[in-house]
């Protein structure tokens, strides 16, 4: 069935919205924290998220053991109970660990199974991508990553899409990511499922132009009704507020393992995660960081509040 070309007119996955990425919780004694992962997860539902991803980048996944990855998938899937989809991480630095993640998301229960594969050629990757999707899983999302330029071939996604059923969404981390974006939708007719990742950054752009989700790793009520309010028409209203969110982005994505210590620290600050932990090797956060990070979150948590009386 995988292998079978198939029209471009099969359905859109139905996942708008924000999906989640979850950070991993770690208690004192560096082991997960399973109490505050449930927390979290139920504390992302109510506040409208559209689903979530475990492991991936924001989760520290290459500083967990095998052991480790199940357990976190198997908490997460348990909490949400089918609720909204759970997108499992099969990204490996070989293809056999691939395909053994792979199979083990399947056989936990996830939706989706997202995995980014390094890109040689068309051959290479189309014949990697069809190892995944001969698995057989709800869906694959595969992962367009690549922080120094534009990523995957856009002939080949559209070639992809078209022969193989299971892959319904990509998550695209590229540079530029707003031209992707477009690319991608005009090229697999609208039928792709778009996700946007570390760029959620420029979340309006990739509204506008008609991204279906965005993959945040925090700030879920916020980025809940941006996107919400944008979906409703109300572009200067999602807009105003995406603009209050400037300056946490300014400091948290200025790289992935200040993004991880920020987001700790906001979710110990909302009392959801026990412990701010995180696992070495990781950028040092020093005492000016401690700072800033401290009054940003109190602002994230006042702005969470007074969107929680309007």
């Amino acid at each position: 069935m995988n292998g079978k070309r198939v029209s471009m007119n099969k359905q859109i996955l139905n996942m708008n919205g924000i999906v989640t990425v979850l950070n991993t919780p770690f208690t004192e004694e560096d082991r997960i924290d399973i109490p505050s992962l449930r927390k979290h997860v139920n504390y992302a539902l109510d506040s409208g998220v559209a689903g979530f991803l475990i492991p991936a980048m924001a989760s520290e996944v290459d500083k967990l053991n095998e052991f480790e990855r199940k357990l976190l998938v198997e908490t997460v899937v348990g909490e949400v109970k089918g609720r909204v989809p759970v997108i499992g991480g099969a990204s490996a630095h070989t293809g056999a660990q691939r395909i053994f993640y792979a199979k083990q998301l399947i056989q936990l229960g996830c939706e989706g199974v997202l995995v980014s594969i390094p890109y040689v050629n068309d051959q290479q990757y189309e014949h990697d991508v069809r190892e995944i999707a001969e698995l057989n899983p709800k869906f694959l999302m595969l992962q367009d990553w690549d922080f120094q330029g534009f990523g995957l071939p856009v002939p080949l996604i559209s070639k992809l899409f078209k022969e193989i059923d299971v892959f319904r969404s990509l998550k695209i981390e590229v540079v530029p990511a707003g031209v992707k974006y477009s690319q991608v939708i005009e090229a697999t007719g609208g039928q792709l499922h778009v996700a946007g990742g570390w760029a959620v950054s420029q979340i309006i752009e990739g509204l506008d132009r008609g991204v279906h989700a965005f993959m945040p790793t925090g700030m879920h009520e916020i980025y809940v009704k941006i996107y919400s309010l944008h979906r409703q028409g109300e572009r200067d209203a999602a807009k105003e507020l995406f603009n209050r969110l400037l300056p946490v982005l300014s400091f948290a994505n200025q790289h992935l393992d200040i993004s991880i210590h920020f987001f700790k620290r906001l979710l110990f600050e909302q009392n959801i995660y026990r412990t701010m932990r995180v696992r070495q090797p990781i950028l040092p956060f020093d005492g000016y960081h401690e700072t800033i990070s401290k009054e940003l979150t109190d602002y994230v948590i006042k702005l969470t509040e007074d969107l929680s009386r309007t």
